[in-house]
């Protein structure tokens, strides 16, 4: 990393005007649609297992490992080509591909055209949040990035939110299948509309250091090596992933949990659950942004202390919402780990994205979600769903409950990693101190 000038540039110190704040909220709402897109499995397994006989097991694969199989993966070409080429280009492209293989999922007869489906929308969906990172690190400068970036992480809050409250109610009033075709022909008008009305930034154009000069691009193997041997990017990457395991484990079987297990009905979970999910996830990421902002102002290691302690804060309330004996004491629980579970992902971007040069953001950001959901996303709901197999299996009456219990472990082992990361980041920072005394 290059050191900052003492003087930056007065651009660099200006306060984000009006076109900055359109982008950021186009990039939101097509970040909602991906995640929404991502999460309408989760929110309709109960019909969807009724109509197409689909097991846990199967309804984990289709929602983990399957789904990450193509976007883990192919977010890495995409960001090497993105950080090359137009990123509002590769965006507008993803959107378009990803909501077209959400209609298909809702024209899907059986479970092999599922998964298909699926896939494609992971496909899609590697070429979504990647460049968004890297246009909104390239519209708003350091010190703003995270609060920045916490109103784009507001995207699954909203998006999760929105899957609940119209998915459900229009399941519940036209089938299963509808909010798929609604939701992905909104996607493909979405996707024109990020084409017409957003312009790409210059690379590193809120970068004192780069502002004045375009940076080269960056070699595909030589960004990869950096990122693997650079302990920052690597710590951020699996504490984030350890954290996903539970949230995506969590939150692919959350519905289908309180329905068959706590005795909510459909309806309920399109008010309730909605509510929840906006007020708790939402205001987590809001709250996140400016607290990581204030800390990173005293230490960068507040980029790190600050996901290990909201996790410390959100497991115990993890465990009363598995115990719960029913739903309102349960959503009374998961409000707040929903409030504290997720200030990792804010923290965990802007880090990467600070910890890299101009030219090597949309690929670090690709690698990051490669690394955090692959851990995450592919495993966390592959885990717990076969897990809740097995212990059915073995005769458990409350198999889903018993399986989601497992995912506790997995607190303990992302706070250990974001602690260990907070440590080296302060050690880095003595050092510097040294060096410039």
């Amino acid at each position: 990393m290059t050191a900052a000038p003492i003087s930056p540039p007065a651009a660099l110190q200006a306060q984000p005007g009006s076109r900055a704040w359109f982008v950021l909220g186009m990039l939101t709402f097509v970040y909602v649609l991906n995640f929404l897109d991502r999460q309408l499995i989760g929110i309709l397994a109960k019909p969807l297992q009724d109509s197409l006989q689909v097991s846990d097991g199967q309804l984990g694969l289709i929602g983990g490992l399957y789904f990450a199989m193509f976007y883990c993966f192919i977010a890495i070409p995409v960001g090497w080509f993105a950080d090359r080429t137009n990123r509002v280009g590769v965006l507008s492209l993803a959107c378009a591909i990803w909501s077209g293989a959400t209609v298909a999922c809702g024209m899907a007869s059986n479970y092999t055209q599922l998964v298909v489906a699926r896939m494609m929308v992971g496909f899609g969906e590697a070429g979504g949040v990647p460049p968004s990172y890297a246009i909104i690190t390239d519209t708003y400068p350091p010190g703003k990035r995270a609060t920045a970036l916490s109103i784009f992480n507001l995207g699954p809050a909203i998006g999760a939110a929105a899957g609940v409250a119209f998915g459900a109610a229009i399941a519940d009033a036209y089938g299963w299948r509808m909010p798929f075709i609604v939701v992905g022909a909104i996607g493909i008008v979405t996707a024109l509309c990020v084409w017409l009305f957003i312009r790409e930034p210059q690379k590193g154009a809120t970068d004192a250091v780069q502002a004045a000069e375009k940076p080269e691009s960056a070699g595909f193997w030589s960004t990869v090596g950096m990122f693997l041997s650079n302990p920052v990017l690597m710590l951020a990457a699996l504490g984030s992933g350890a954290t996903q395991f539970v949230t995506y484990g969590l939150g692919n079987f959350a519905v289908l949990f309180l329905m068959r297990e706590k005795g909510m009905l459909l309806g309920d979970v399109a008010v309730w659950y909605a509510l929840v999910l906006l007020l708790g996830m939402g205001g987590g990421m809001v709250i996140s942004g400016r607290v990581i902002d204030r800390m990173v102002r005293k230490s960068r290691a507040g980029y790190a202390m600050a996901p290990a302690l909201s996790l410390m804060v959100a497991m115990p309330f993890y465990i009363g919402f598995v115990w719960a004996p029913g739903w309102p004491m349960a959503l009374a629980l998961l409000s707040v780990v929903m409030m504290f579970n997720y200030f990792y992902l804010s923290a965990s971007v802007a880090l990467v994205q600070e910890e890299v040069k101009p030219n090597q953001r949309v690929l670090a950001g690709a690698l990051l979600l490669l690394v955090m959901n692959f851990i995450g996303l592919g495993l966390g709901p592959t885990w717990v769903g076969f897990a809740s197999d097995w212990f059915k299996a073995n005769g458990s009456l409350h198999s889903l409950q018993s399986a989601l219990y497992t995912l506790t472990p997995f607190y303990l082992i992302a706070i250990a990693l974001f602690l260990w990361l907070a440590r080296l980041l302060r050690s880095r920072e003595a050092q510097s101190l040294q060096v410039s005394a």
